[in-house]
């Protein structure tokens, strides 16, 4: 259980169909069987190598609890998110004669959670999943909303299903071991939360960003404010009120891809070489741009994505030479529809809106607002 003396722990409520608690706190892995509910007899531990240590404590605590627990190890990152490991973990679940009223847990980032809840959602057509995410990006968009996915040579995520949780735990301890660089990346699709519907989360952020990125997941000391709590449970919030009215991305679920039209395509043209929040950061400024060019957005607040996404270390500019190859990722992309590109656009810190087949200039040109060593047409005019 959680320790009285740290920070509080709090729950977010996602609703909809299949309503679930995503718990955020501290010292909360003892609270996993809760979340696993009543009738799971069989678990099977989703876990990269990495946390294959962490993975076992888990395991053996399972099984102290009366489970029956093994563990499945995949590669890390998106290198997990492909048909042949899928298949891996599927064979582990035919061998040890899962039913459908076992469960699978992943204990990982948010490539884990995605492979594991996508084998969890084809396995007997669907069996409980609880996610356990180890990382920023993980709390904070992957393992909360019910998506899941892997990639293919073509794309990223074009081949999933929705699936919501039994349950998400955020032990922010987790974080205390994460990388400084992947604390940085997941702290883009925190960012992604404040633009896009809590301008209070870029005031956070705002006010101290390289404490934020120094202090990490370590504790605060007692009566000190947890920052980086807040961000996660606001994040979070955010998330769970999208998802719990708009589980399948008919409508307003697509606010939470802002940045991420150009962003999956920085992904795939790089082979995955780079990371999901650093993609996502260039996604909005280019999104930003593209709003700004089609008269939607002012100058003030497309400066300002420069100016917080910067302050914690994440980029802002990508390489000037691939436009093609861009511009053919994101006709991919899963928010398009025919040959018609569509991008999630500001109008202003929280007011999100939609921008249906630009003109081809405009996406051209506000490439090259965010090409590196670009001098926008702004400065141009000064």
């Amino acid at each position: 259980m959680s320790d009285p003396d740290r920070s509080p722990t709090r729950v977010v409520r996602v609703e909809g169909e299949r309503p679930y608690d995503v718990v955020i706190g501290r010292g909360l892995l003892g609270e996993l069987p809760g979340l696993l509910g009543e009738g799971v007899r069989r678990v099977l531990v989703v876990c990269t190598e990495a946390m294959s240590t962490s993975a076992e404590a888990v395991r053996e605590d399972l099984v102290a609890q009366g489970y029956e627990a093994i563990l499945a190890e995949v590669p890390d990152a998106e290198g997990a998110k492909s048909a042949e490991v899928a298949a891996f973990c599927w064979q582990v679940l035919g061998q040890a004669d899962f039913t459908r009223s076992d469960a699978v847990v992943s204990l990982g980032g948010g490539a884990t959670t995605d492979l594991a809840g996508f084998v969890a959602a084809t396995w007997l057509r669907g069996i409980k999943v609880v996610h356990v995410p180890t990382t920023l990006l993980g709390m904070v968009d992957a393992a909360v909303g019910g998506k899941t996915g892997i990639n293919t040579a073509e794309g990223k995520n074009l081949v999933g299903a929705f699936h919501p949780p039994a349950g998400v735990l955020c032990d922010l301890d987790s974080l205390e071991s994460l990388p400084t660089f992947d604390l940085v990346a997941g702290l883009a699709e925190v960012i992604k939360c404040g633009f896009i519907a809590d301008a209070r989360i870029l005031e956070l952020v705002e006010a101290d960003p390289q404490g934020i990125v120094e202090r990490g997941g370590s504790p605060v000391d007692a009566g000190e404010e947890d920052v980086l709590l807040e961000l996660i449970e606001r994040s979070i919030a955010i998330k769970a009120r999208v998802v719990g009215e708009d589980l399948k991305e008919s409508g307003l679920r697509e606010i939470l891809n802002y940045g991420h039209t150009f962003g999956h395509a920085i992904e795939l043209v790089e082979r995955f070489a780079w990371r999901h929040g650093a993609a996502v950061s260039v996604g909005m400024v280019y999104a930003a741009e593209l709003a700004r060019l089609a008269g939607r957005l002012a100058d003030d607040v497309v400066d300002r994505h420069r100016a917080v996404l910067t302050s914690v270390g994440l980029p802002v500019t990508y390489r000037g030479d691939r436009w093609e190859q861009l511009l053919g990722a994101m006709r991919r992309d899963k928010k398009t529809r025919g040959d018609l590109l569509r991008f999630v656009v500001l109008e202003d810190v929280a007011k999100p809106a939609r921008l249906e087949g630009p003109d081809p200039t405009l996406l051209a040109a506000a490439y090259a607002e965010v090409s590196e060593g670009a001098v926008t047409s702004r400065a141009i005019s000064l």
